[in-house]
């Protein structure tokens, strides 16, 4: 058991009170060999000194505010531990290429109002956030707390860069899983609406890490105006020229050991779509930790003070006011 005002135990002593100082009878009887023997007075009135003292004792407990230990529960629900990797480069301020009306919803914006609707809507999720343009930016470690989740996305709709740098986005967010336990369900969520190159030895870093951590990777694609489709399995390019990024990438992640599926998104509906699908995919079992917090005793010791109360003014009611 803690105290809030633990100093006020100080005062515990007081108990003693009743015991020192004795109380002096309105009774005056000229001699005292008239007064008959009555142990059973005597009996109540050390109970009397008792149940003051137990009073004391209480009142001065629940000023010092007596409270218990948060507790640390472990539980299994659904979810998963997420690592959210969203693509700040500047195209993402622009609309979507399946919106036609450039005053329409930002892909930046509708992918925070999409992914907030997504984390809102499951219950034992833990979710690190990860954000990316010319450098990979740590926001979130994983954490339970949906506000903390919230805050995080809603800030990464930020003045963006002119860069995409998926390589470090994706390096960085492998690390959110280092030093967590396994709860039995790992995702990352790469959402991006470009792609860029990414090096060999980063690349084998990547899915070393991602084999390593058992690391599930969903990539959404947020479709450029005119772009090519990442599952375009007819594009041959001109010459020798390289691969386009995207479908590089698509290539590159479809050789992971661990789990992966890519989705391509148009409009918000589309990415609404999207998110929904991984949603399902990732409620598997989960193994997370609730915390409990502390429990108040004031009440209870208050409720016992005003009993014991009530009882020595009872006892009090049936004291002999005199004898005839």
């Amino acid at each position: 058991m803690n105290f809030l005002n633990a100093w006020v135990l100080f005062f515990l002593p007081l108990i003693a009170v009743p015991f020192i100082f004795f109380q002096s009878s309105n009774n005056n009887y000229s001699w005292n060999e008239m007064i008959p023997s009555d142990p059973l007075s005597t009996i109540i009135g050390v109970l009397l000194k008792f149940l003051s003292s137990v009073i004391i004792a209480l009142l001065v407990v629940l000023l010092a505010e007596p409270f218990s230990d948060q507790k640390v529960v472990e539980r299994v629900g659904e979810g998963a531990q997420i690592g959210l990797v969203l693509d700040r480069s500047a195209s993402m301020d622009d609309p979507f290429s399946g919106g036609g009306d450039k005053a329409g919803e930002t892909k930046s914006a509708a992918a925070s109002r999409l992914i907030i609707d997504f984390f809102e809507a499951r219950t034992n999720d833990m979710v690190g956030v990860i954000t990316f343009s010319n450098s990979a930016m740590f926001v979130l470690p994983l954490t339970e707390n949906k506000e903390a989740i919230k805050a995080a996305v809603t800030a990464t709709a930020g003045n963006a860069l002119f860069q995409t740098n998926i390589g470090a986005g994706l390096t960085s967010s492998a690390a959110l899983f280092n030093e967590v336990a396994d709860s039995g369900s790992r995702a990352v969520i790469l959402l991006s609406d470009g792609a860029g190159r990414i090096d060999a030895n980063t690349q084998q870093k990547i899915r070393d890490w991602f084999d390593r951590f058992d690391i599930g990777l969903y990539w959404i694609v947020l479709k450029q105006e005119g772009g090519i489709s990442i599952f375009d399995e007819d594009y041959v390019p001109r010459d020798e020229d390289q691969l386009p990024p995207q479908i590089e990438l698509y290539e590159y992640f479809s050789t992971f050991r661990s789990p992966f599926k890519a989705y391509e998104a148009e409009d918000p509906k589309s990415l609404e779509t999207a998110i929904k699908d991984i949603s399902l995919k990732e409620k598997k079992p989960i193994a997370y930790s609730e915390r409990i917090p502390g429990k108040s005793y004031s009440l209870p010791f208050l409720l016992a003070a005003l009993f014991l109360s009530l009882l020595l003014l009872l006892l009090k009611f049936i004291e002999v006011k005199s004898l005839r």
